[in-house]
Formats: structure tokens, C-alpha cells, sequence
């Protein structure tokens, strides 16, 4: 989902060197990953109010006035430090827009919008349930990934969390323990964890999980 390293790192020596040019190329190529980033992590109420977009254009121009900056001391990824400002625009998005307590309604609101729905949550499901019982039916599948973002949204911010990177942003597991900061071991126990919470909640019959 984010674009390779090596082309990242030549942009960002050219960025050094003065080129207005690799600047502008070097955030509109983070452009589109920075927006599927945020709109997962939308809510439904504040998705309702609040295009993606509007906060990526929020991110990205806060990255430019701040990029002489990062050069100086890139302690992080370039995608990680933009990742960085756009966790906390978003903080930002929902302490504007949002009311203090949270509906129960919302939290039953699949978390992506309909243009979220791609390849991401139905290998995410491949994870999820046995090979031998993946129904062919569309019908049926869809029901399943509707259940999937009904059931990962009741999950703990932190194993939620895990799987976005892992399963939507396509994070390494050295780029989610960075994100986290966690050592790597730390971060590939958190996903296994999270991924067998979600499955549980995910078997037929069971009890801890919402009524579709």
C-alpha cells in the first residue's frame, strides 16, 4: 500500500538538493495511501461530516511546511512520520466534530466506507475462516465482510489498531512495531492476539459477538 522505500529515498535526496519538483511528487504519491490510512479510522458519525480527503490535504500541507524539519532528523520512515501527523490531525477531527459521549449506535457502523470494500477485508477474511468453508456465494461473502467490520469495530483500539496496519495498510510488522512503539516481537504477538480475538468473535454461535 505505500510506495516502495527505495523510490521514497531517492524523492528525499532530491528534496534535499533544492528540487521544487520532488517535493510535489513526493507527497502526491502518498497521497491516496494517506487517505485509505484515515478513512478507516473515520467513524461512522464523523465520516458522515467529513471527507478523508479534507484531512489528507490537512496532512500533507502541515508535511511541507514541516519537511525541512524531518530532513534534519529522520528518527522514522518518511511514511511513518506522515502516518505520525495524520494520527494526530485526526485526533484533532474527532475532538471538533464529535460529542463527548459516544452513541452505541455508532460503534455498530461497519468501519470503512463503501469504497473501502476491496481485496483488503476479503483476505482478511481468507485469515479468518477455513479455506474448505469460504463460500463461493457473493451473497454470502458479503455477509461475512459485514460481519467482519461489524465485529473487528467491538475489538480493542489496540488490536483493531494492529489489524488495519497489518491487513489494510499492508504494514510490515517492522513498520506497525515503529508505528507502535513496540520491539517487533511485541507487535507480531499483539497482531497474533488480535487476530484470534477477532476470529473467535467471528465463529458461528458465538456468544460475545453482535446479532448481525
Amino acid at each position: 500500500m505505500w510506495p516502495q522505500s527505495s523510490d521514497t529515498q531517492d524523492l528525499l535526496r532530491r528534496v534535499k538538493t533544492g528540487e521544487g519538483e520532488a517535493v510535489d511528487q513526493l507527497l502526491a504519491r502518498h497521497r491516496e495511501p494517506l487517505r485509505r490510512m484515515i478513512a478507516l479510522r473515520l467513524d461512522a458519525a464523523l465520516a458522515r461530516r467529513l471527507d478523508a480527503s479534507d484531512v489528507v490535504q490537512e496532512v500533507l500541507l502541515e508535511a511541507n511546511r514541516r519537511l525541512k524539519e524531518y530532513l534534519k532528523n529522520p528518527s522514522m520512515p518518511f511514511h511513518l512520520w506522515l502516518r505520525h501527523i495524520a494520527k494526530d490531525r485526526m485526533i484533532d477531527a474527532h475532538r471538533r466534530h464529535r460529542q463527548a459521549q459516544r452513541r452505541s449506535l455508532d460503534k455498530e457502523q461497519p468501519l470503512q466506507s463503501a469504497v473501502m470494500r476491496d481485496a483488503s477485508s476479503v483476505q482478511a477474511l481468507a485469515s479468518l475462516v477455513d479455506q474448505e468453508l469460504t463460500p463461493a456465494s457473493a451473497a454470502i461473502r458479503q455477509e461475512l465482510e459485514r460481519r467482519f467490520w461489524i465485529e473487528l469495530a467491538q475489538l480493542d483500539e489496540d488490536d483493531r489498531e494492529i489489524i488495519l496496519m497489518r491487513h489494510f495498510e499492508q504494514m510490515s510488522n517492522q513498520d506497525a512495531a515503529a508505528a507502535l512503539g513496540l520491539s517487533q516481537a511485541a507487535a507480531g504477538m499483539r497482531y497474533i492476539r488480535a487476530m484470534r480475538r477477532l476470529r473467535t468473535r467471528m465463529t458461528p454461535g458465538n456468544t460475545d459477538s453482535l446479532s448481525p
